[in-house]
């Protein structure tokens, strides 16, 4: 299983219009220049989650896009399957024809039940983390950073002075 760039940027530009969206509706041109994501890809994203009311638009001067729904109410899977990102390991696509049998046509194969078991954890894990962790995560990281960042400075200055 490999989750695509198409499941990998929506989370992204979702983290990013939720940290974004206290100062008003996010501009995809924002996400864009903050996240490096095409702007075309953005478009087809966006109008993908807001036809699953996960985002909503705002036009006119001062438009773009706000959360049609809290953070945390948002999990990761919501974001993943409203841009059509399929998550599965199995080789048959979970039709259980993994095999050819001969004449008798499809069979699963042997490791069927083990891959499935797989997907249904993947989709489990995945509903289970809701966009406001990531927010939090993301912030919680950004600070931690710019407070160490700046502590060094200062820590090298106090032990010149000695």
């Amino acid at each position: 299983m490999r989750l695509t760039t198409k499941g990998r940027f929506a989370v992204t530009a979702m983290i990013d219009l939720a940290q974004n969206q206290s100062n008003g509706p996010v501009t995809l041109a924002g996400i864009h220049a903050r996240q490096n994501i095409s702007l075309a890809y953005l478009e087809q994203l966006f109008s993908k989650l807001r036809r699953r009311d996960i985002v909503k638009s705002v036009r006119g001067p001062g438009g773009g896009y706000v959360l049609a729904l809290n953070a945390k109410d948002v999990s990761i899977a919501d974001i993943v399957f409203a841009v059509n990102e399929p998550l599965d390991v199995t080789r048959c696509g979970g039709n259980g024809n993994c095999q050819s049998a001969g004449p008798a046509g499809q069979v699963q194969c042997i490791t069927h039940n083990l891959w499935a078991s797989l997907n249904e954890k993947i989709v489990d894990y995945l509903e289970s983390v809701s966009l406001q962790e990531l927010v939090s995560h993301s912030q919680e990281k950004y600070e931690k950073a710019t407070v160490i960042h700046t502590e060094k400075p200062v820590a090298k200055a106090a032990a010149n002075s000695k």
